[in-house]
């Protein structure tokens, strides 16, 4: 996988203010971005623990940790699922 690097500017007490090193900082910046793009399905759950930089079942596991749901399925998709298969 090719990485893209972007640089973002926040406040310099940051670190002190979270109590974080800037490796723990960004470990969290790309854990929220991961979960905030799955949430709102632009990317699959895959993509977001690549993101994350975790395994898929470490960030299933973070996921449910969180209270999050694993899959965003829609009622009726998972109906429609269950139709195909009979």
């Amino acid at each position: 996988m090719t990485l893209q690097t972007i640089q973002i500017d926040l406040p310099s007490d940051i670190f002190l203010t979270l109590n974080e090193s800037e490796h723990e900082l960004k470990a969290r910046i790309k854990r929220s971005l991961a979960i905030q793009l799955y949430l709102q399905q632009k990317i699959t759950i895959g993509k977001a623990a690549q993101i994350a930089e975790m395994s898929r079942f470490e960030f299933e596991s973070f996921l449910s940790e969180q209270k999050i749901p694993i899959s965003i399925l829609e009622l009726n998709e998972i109906l429609s699922d269950i139709d195909k298969l009979k």
